[in-house]
């Protein structure tokens, strides 16, 4: 679901987005890291589950700092590049055409001299819950910033017309330091939607407009 956002055309909007590098360890994490380094991948990676089944243990994140930690990892996973973003994770709800967005806190910026210090795995919470709202969170406004409206309503248009999916979220983060440089790190179709706010009248009037589009077609 990723891949295909390379193929977007959003040059007229006011940000622009990516997707950090990662691959998938299907087997034997231990004898990977030689992959990683053939796919260009830096350290510290974040691995994530490969399938998600509803289960506590589907949504652990780690942090591997270095090349001898992946051997400490249970695969199938995700390898993914970490982007430093401030520690605030935007997490994006589409449903038909209404777009609800809600910040969570994530992990802090890594400097280069942690990066140089610090291996090993580090596990960290689950950022998407409810319980990591940033909201009542004093942040710095050019991080707790929401991206662009438009620039938002272009990805969903485009994403909604590649996916072929009226109800999914987007898990975004803002690169720190940057002007609206955005990386996309989770897409999921059907999410949980009790995190977002007004779920229940938005659910009412997205099923309303469905019946009343069918009715229009017969």
């Amino acid at each position: 679901m990723l891949q295909g956002l390379a193929d977007l055309n959003l040059s007229d909007c006011s940000g622009s987005i990516f997707v950090p590098k990662q691959m998938v360890v299907l087997k034997d994490s231990a004898s990977s890291a030689d992959k990683v380094v053939e796919a260009g991948l830096k350290f510290p990676l974040v691995a994530k589950p490969l399938w998600i089944d509803g289960t506590a243990k589907s949504h652990q994140l780690f942090l591997a700092y270095d090349r001898f930690s992946l051997a400490e990892l249970d695969p199938p996973i995700v390898l993914q590049e970490f982007v430093n973003h401030g520690g605030v994770l935007f997490k994006v709800f589409v449903v038909g055409d209404t777009i609800k967005v809600v910040r969570r806190l994530s992990l802090p910026n890594i400097s280069n001299c942690e990066k140089g210090k610090v291996d090993g795995v580090f596990k960290f919470p689950r950022v998407s819950s409810a319980a990591a709202s940033a909201d009542n969170a004093e942040l710095d406004p050019s991080v707790a910033e929401l991206p662009p409206k438009p620039f938002l309503e272009a990805l969903v248009k485009e994403l909604r017309s590649l996916l072929g999916l009226r109800l999914f979220n987007i898990d975004m983060i803002r690169e720190h330091g940057s002007n609206n440089v955005f990386y996309v790190i989770d897409i999921n179709y059907f999410p949980g939607y009790a995190k977002m706010p007004d779920y229940e009248q938005v659910f009412v009037d997205f099923f309303h407009n469905m019946a009343q589009d069918k009715r229009r077609c017969k």
